[in-house]
């Protein structure tokens, strides 16, 4: 792996806003994401300058401001924004330069000192650690359901694994009434997600074919949109299983970056493929308010201390969770 630095005892009188506009953080939690374990081994952006801390999401408590801030208050618990740069609107190359966890120093540290606009508040019936998720996960399957895909009570959605994203998309799209199908190589893990509200689950290495299995499952329709996380070699899959003018959010690539498929399965069903990379801080606050109104808790599935990242980071790799993996500080 490259090397990884974090700061992990640094005194608060180190650190302070140096704009009118900044607020400092005490950060309480974390969790990891795959985009993490990509970035400590090089391959998710090579050109990436090191040192770099890591972590793509977070909370902790506002205990400095700066002269101008009027978003937050001193004392109020923030989630970190993982698109700082990306407040509202359609996605830009500029909106989409600054995010944490690289290229920008991310959530793994003590301390952190952020913009006002690059923070927002939580649902307070969350712990720090199931607060810590919502940054990426949460938000990255609310946007491929919600913002993007506009997803109605009664449709049918189709997901991949019991990752972070997945099960968040799970908890999500039954609690706007949608009917869920759901993928995994583990019964134990299935069983887990049909206590979640899945209605059906198909053991992918038992049902090979399993995007034919899925439509079946809707009554020979297809779904109406499939959260795909896979990447190369599950998007064929996905394109079996979606059903004529569906979504296809891609969001992860788990098992490759090139794929070959037939451009007619697009073509000719008028499916939309949607690149996602997470969302705006429109989009996090309107999920924050959702999430706060049905009380939804997420899952975390392991807590480590910060001086275990390291085995956290393993941990994720190994694909025994289900749900997230969290950071205490």
């Amino acid at each position: 792996m490259v090397l990884l630095a974090w700061k992990i005892s640094r005194s608060r009188s180190g650190l302070c806003p140096r704009r009118p506009e900044q607020v400092l953080v005490r950060m309480s939690a974390a969790s990891l994401n795959f985009r993490d374990l990509l970035t400590g081994k090089g391959a998710y952006n090579p050109r990436q300058p090191l040192p770099l801390i890591p972590g793509s999401d977070g909370v902790g408590e506002v205990v400095a401001l700066g002269a101008g801030v009027t978003r937050v208050k001193m004392g109020q618990r923030v989630g970190t924004c993982f698109c700082q740069g990306w407040v509202a609107g359609p996605p830009t190359r500029e909106r989409l330069s600054n995010t944490l966890g690289g290229p920008l120093d991310g959530t793994l540290a003590q301390y952190m000192v952020l913009d006002q606009q690059g923070v927002v508040a939580l649902p307070g019936h969350l712990t720090n650690e199931q607060a810590a998720t919502l940054t990426c996960a949460a938000l990255t399957a609310w946007t491929a359901l919600v913002t993007e895909g506009q997803l109605k009570a009664g449709s049918w959605v189709l997901l991949q694994g019991t990752g972070g994203v997945s099960i968040f998309a799970l908890q999500l799209a039954r609690l706007l009434g949608a009917r869920v199908i759901i993928t995994s190589s583990s019964h134990e893990k299935l069983a887990r997600a049909r206590e979640l509200g899945a209605e059906h689950t198909i053991n992918y290495l038992e049902e090979p074919r399993w995007g034919k299995k899925a439509r079946q499952l809707t009554g020979g329709r297809g779904v109406d949109q499939v959260v795909e996380v896979g990447g190369a070699d599950t998007l064929a899959q996905s394109l079996s299983a979606v059903a004529v003018g569906g979504q296809i959010s891609l969001i992860g690539v788990l098992s490759g970056v090139k794929s070959s498929v037939l451009l007619t399965q697009i073509l000719m069903q008028y499916v939309r493929v949607q690149g996602i990379l997470v969302g705006n801080r429109d989009g996090f606050e309107a999920m924050n308010r959702a999430v706060a109104a049905s009380g939804l808790k997420p899952v975390v599935d392991r807590v480590f201390g910060l001086e275990d990242t390291a085995e956290a980071l393993a941990y994720m790799a190994s694909g025994k969770h289900l749900g997230k993996v969290c950071i205490k500080m």
